[in-house]
This record gives C-alpha cells, structure tokens and sequence, in this order.
C-alpha cells in the first residue's frame, strides 16, 4: 500500500460481510488501502472475509454480531471507533428470507426477516449516524435491490422488508437535509447477484432457489457500492439496465407486471434439484439448513465466499457499473428496453393454451405443466338482411 492510499484510508463498516455482496464490498474498499469493520454472524465467513481484506492490502477487525441485536450492534461500532478510529462509512447489507409462498410462511419466520433485514438496517443505521452527525461527517450506504419497488412471488417478507428500508431511508435523508448536515444516506439497487445465498436461505419449494436472470457476479454489486459511498450526493444508484427496466415497467404498467409474475415468477426463481447426495431436494417438512436463525458458517460449517453457484451464466460487465454512473444513458437503455419486456409480457398473457410451470402439489420435488383454459368469445350471430 502506497503512502498516499495509506493517508487517505477511511474506516469502513460492512454488515452481512462474511459472504456474498458483502464479502466481494469489503475486499473492494480494502484494495484502496480502507479499513474494514466486518461484521457477521458466522465464524468462517467472517475469518475467510478478514483474510481477503488482508491480502488486498486493507486492515480488518471481525466482530460477531446479530444486526437485529440494537444493543450489539451499538457496541459492536464502539469496538470499531477504539480499534479502527472514526467511521466513515456505514455499509449495511446483513439480510435474510425466505422463499416460499405467503401462506407457508410461519409468523416468527416473518418476523426474523423483517427483524434482521429491515430493522438490521435501522440498527445500524442508527450506530453510525450517533457517531457521524456529532461530527457532520460520513456516509450510510444501504445495499437494496430491485425489490424495494417490485414485489415478486415467493419473497414476501423480504419483498416487504426492502420495501420498508426504501420507504425509511428516504425519510433519514430528508432529515438530514434539512437539519443542513453533512452526512448523506444513500441506496444501491442491486439486480440478481450470483452469491451463496440461494444454498442458505429457508426454502419450502420443491425446486432449487435460484435468482432471476439476468445474473451478476457480485463484484458488480461491490464496484457500485464503493462508487456510492465516494458520490453519496445522489439519493439512489440503480445498478443493470434490468433493475432499472424493471423498476420502470412497473411504474408504467403495474398491473400487467403483476400477472407477468404470476405467470413467470415461480419458474424464474427455481430449477430441478440434481438428485441423490449432495443437492438433493429436502423432504418437504424438513427443510435443508438455512441461515435464518443461525449462521450456516458456523464453528461446524464453511467459508462460502462470495460466490454463488451461477458462476457460468452470472455477468461481470464493466458497462452495467458505468450505467450507473451517468443516469441520462441508463434512463435512454431503460427506455429502450421497456418495450420489449411490455411485448414479452403481453405475448405470455395472449398465448393461447400456454401452461404455467408449478410445483405439483402431491409431488415434491417434481415440476407440471398445469394448461390454463382460455376463454373464448362466443361466436356472433350472423343477423338476416
């Protein structure tokens, strides 16, 4: 590390940093010389993350922490300001979900979700700001997704909670505004991103979860977070011209997208498990281990590191980053393309005797093709002349 990445290295906070977007963020601001506060749940994810920082040239303190947890996580960032000095910047990106339809979902599972991915963020959002505002100094990135504006099947209480920490974090920045401060809150809206977590999250589908094309690799996700956190004068960063297709179509067209997904939704975000052994589809009232109550990297489990299984089909464009750099392009690519996801809504709504790819109810693990009558115009009596 040079002297001058040495003089102008800030301290960084990352929740959720053990795995995933937050593993490949903290090795991003550590290859500028940062240092980085890793906080997590697990064990592993968290001392694989700490050496990545390391071998990037950055410094790192681990700290296990539950982000639903106020009074951890307020102490958690006292360790951080003893150890690594005042923060500057406040990454939070801890989450948790799970995939199934509503009505499947347990309440005290609903509950988890919101607790750590929405009022996670308010935690530590919090933290930062009692120690940043004092100072007038500082920068709150939160890391959100496509889904803060879209809801989708199967994703309920995440759906929910990200659109919650939307809804907030625009209030916090309008208070900060007005109170003339210098601290800024900003959100990145990631698309799909190819991380570990569709091997850890609670599923009661009988297919594999998977995240909807287009994928990214999470190092997509981690250049855009650093970006925001260096320029966090603008509210929002909308990273893919798909996330902001989508966040455009459903501006326009809410009610088509509505039935677009419920035609396309359940298929897009699952894919047939691989058979016996290591993969297998779980029986349906025992779901495979899921991290929504404990850490699947924990003193038994792995290092998962930052990428999913999807490294084969996931996107590491530089143009995706450079989109949302200048919004003027990205607003004419997603004008662009916002017919094009219209027609193919609407040509799925017309086909006629078209299926719609489900879980057969009386056989986990198994996928039908349920044909949808179409209905017909009756045919117009020809009237005499």
């Amino acid at each position: 590390m040079n002297a001058n990445l040495a003089e102008a290295a800030r301290t960084v906070v990352i929740t959720g940093a053990g795995g995933g977007v937050g593993r490949a963020t903290a090795r991003a601001f550590a290859a500028r010389g940062d240092r980085v506060a890793l906080l997590a749940r697990g064990e592993k994810g968290l001392a694989g993350a700490a050496a990545d920082v390391r071998a990037a040239g950055g410094t790192a303190l681990t700290v296990s922490v539950d982000v639903s947890d106020t009074r951890a996580v307020e102490e958690a960032a006292d360790r951080v300001e003893r150890e690594l000095g005042p923060i500057d910047v406040w990454v939070n990106n801890a989450f948790v979900g799970v995939f199934a339809p509503f009505t499947e979902i347990h309440p005290d599972e609903f509950r988890r979700v919101t607790e750590v991915t929405y009022l996670g963020y308010a935690n530590g959002t919090r933290a930062a700001l009692r120690r940043m505002v004092p100072r007038d100094h500082g920068t709150v990135v939160q890391v959100g997704s496509a889904l803060a504006y879209r809801g989708i099947p199967l994703q309920s209480a995440y759906c929910g909670a990200q659109h919650a920490i939307q809804g907030w974090n625009e209030s916090v920045r309008c208070e900060l505004l007005h109170a003339g401060s210098k601290v800024r809150t900003t959100m990145v809206q990631l698309p799909a991103v190819n991380t570990p977590q569709f091997d850890w999250v609670l599923s009661r589908m009988p297919g594999r979860a998977r995240p909807v094309p287009p994928v990214y690799q999470p190092e997509v996700a981690a250049r855009a977070v650093v970006h925001a956190a260096d320029h966090p004068g603008r509210r929002e960063y909308r990273v893919g011209a798909r996330t902001a297709l989508t966040l455009l179509a459903n501006a326009l067209a809410p009610a088509l997208l509505d039935r677009y997904l419920a035609h396309t939704g359940y298929r897009a975000q699952q894919e047939p498990w691989n058979g016996a052994g290591e993969g297998a589809a779980p029986h349906s009232d025992e779901p495979a281990p899921s991290n929504l109550w404990a850490p699947v990297d924990g003193p038994l489990g792995q290092d998962f590191g930052a990428h999913g299984r999807f490294d084969a089909e996931a996107r590491d464009l530089y143009a995706d980053t450079v989109l949302l750099r200048h919004p003027a392009v990205l607003a004419t690519a997603a004008a662009g393309a916002a017919a094009g996801i219209a027609a193919g809504a609407g040509a799925v709504l017309r086909r006629r005797g078209g299926g719609v790819w489900q879980a057969a109810a009386r056989a986990p693990g198994r996928f039908v093709r349920r044909r949808t009558p179409t209905r017909r115009r009756p045919a117009r009596p020809i009237r005499p002349i």
